[in-house]
């Protein structure tokens, strides 16, 4: 694989890196993909939408693609990749057995984006107020679902510490099926801070996510009812500014100017935004992977307040970039003394600056992922030998999945 060959990405959605972390995630790919000197396919059931990246002009081959469906064996088998890249586990569902079929010499590769099973399963403790434990996970049907996946797959792609940590610890999972590969970032040089906005020329909170995701909702709710007025009582004329893509009209009916609590909903540029504020304000209480809000956060200088939820698998042992607190009232109250401290506002952007340079940086990721690819593909037979849990569910999970994708496609023949 050192030399250029094809490399098709199955994507759930089409990349929106200002509407999420996994648009973000995927275009960090394709780019790291393309600098290899590798032919980049893009295929996606989805529909296309205001916000996505125009693959097409950055030399991305794009093709639409159907559900159950045996056009996709035809155009796979033409294709004929090297590699294929199943954005998340629900795509490999789909597609994967397809892909064994047509191209069974093709690296799979499966980008889990975070865990799907650790989000749910933690959303619905959180809703049934129960405290989370790993052992839940066992019980998951989608844990099931997407522990099975990943060993299908000749590799899959992590992008926390702690679920690394998850899978091989709680499942199981042989760490030559893993790839810790986290956000692909450059580092931030000496005196880049300095060429932003100062601390005085901040003012305001602000807080960002894609509202369709259900702990972003949760989170602009907790901050309206809970958090944002013992803010406001001590700062009263401070502001949250919430922006996010796909505002529903739950979200935008918590707009209330009088109180300083703004729904701003879909922005352009991101950087602009964060540059301008002083404190970036999110209160997570379950969710998975590592959060795109807070490295932009870091890269834009701007100090962060969030739970130990927020900061799981994204600093190491290195200081927070502002504060990580659980209880609503000392969320509050951090909040109000890193507003208001200028000393304490400086070494937390400071903090950022080391996690995004310690954690991020792309370089050391990136040679690390693409050696772990030219292995594979020089040892892909033996690798798969020793992976029998991953053969056997081949065998028999996807002949299932396959006969009920095959009586769909004649059931909608029929029609």
């Amino acid at each position: 694989m050192n030399t250029p060959t094809k490399i098709l990405i199955i994507g759930f959605v089409w990349p929106e890196p200002n509407s999420s972390a996994a648009g973000s995630r995927i275009m960090q790919l394709i780019e790291l993909f393309q600098q290899q000197g590798w032919e980049v396919h893009f295929a996606t059931t989805a529909a296309e939408t205001p916000h996505m990246v125009k693959l097409s002009e950055l030399e991305v081959i794009t093709q639409q693609i159907q559900l159950n469906h045996d056009s996709f064996d035809e155009y796979v088998k033409e294709l004929r990749p090297k590699m294929v890249l199943f954005d998340r586990f629900m795509i490999e569902e789909q597609f994967g057995w397809r892909v064994e079929e047509q191209c069974p010499d093709a690296i799979r590769v499966l980008d889990t984006e975070d865990l799907h099973c650790l989000r749910k399963t933690r959303q619905e403790a959180f809703k049934k107020n129960i405290e989370f434990s790993t052992g839940m996970l066992l019980s998951s049907e989608i844990a099931k679902r997407e522990i099975a996946s990943i060993y299908r797959c000749d590799l899959s792609l992590i992008i926390s510490t702690y679920e690394m940590q998850l899978l091989q610890g709680v499942f199981g999972i042989s760490k030559v099926l893993l790839c810790y590969l986290p956000f692909l970032m450059d580092k931030i040089n000496d005196g880049a801070f300095e060429e932003f906005s100062s601390y005085e020329e901040r003012e305001h909170f602000m807080c960002i996510g894609n509202f369709r995701h259900e702990p972003n909702w949760n989170m602009t709710l907790y901050l309206k009812q809970t958090i944002w007025p013992m803010i406001r009582k001590e700062l009263p004329k401070a502001e949250l500014h919430v922006y996010g893509s796909y505002p529903s009209e739950k979200v935008t009916q918590l707009n209330k100017k009088a109180e300083g609590f703004l729904i701003k909903g879909w922005v352009d540029d991101v950087h602009r935004v964060m540059q301008e504020s002083r404190i970036c304000l999110a209160p997570i209480r379950f969710g998975a992977g590592i959060k795109g809000k807070f490295t932009d956060a870091m890269q834009n200088g701007l100090p962060s307040i969030t739970t130990s939820i927020g900061v799981e698998g994204m600093r190491d042992d290195l200081p927070w970039n502002g504060s990580i607190v659980d209880a609503p009232e000392e969320i509050a109250a951090k909040a109000v003394e890193l507003y208001n401290d200028k000393e304490l506002w400086l070494q937390a952007q400071n903090n950022g600056g080391q996690i995004i340079n310690m954690i991020y940086s792309n370089v050391k990721h990136q040679e690390s992922f693409i050696s772990t690819l030219n292995s594979l593909s020089k040892s892909l037979a033996q690798h798969r030998s020793s992976n029998f849990i991953g053969s056997m569910l081949l065998h028999h999970t996807l002949k299932s999945t396959k006969y009920l994708s095959k009586w769909i496609t004649e059931k909608e023949k029929d029609k």
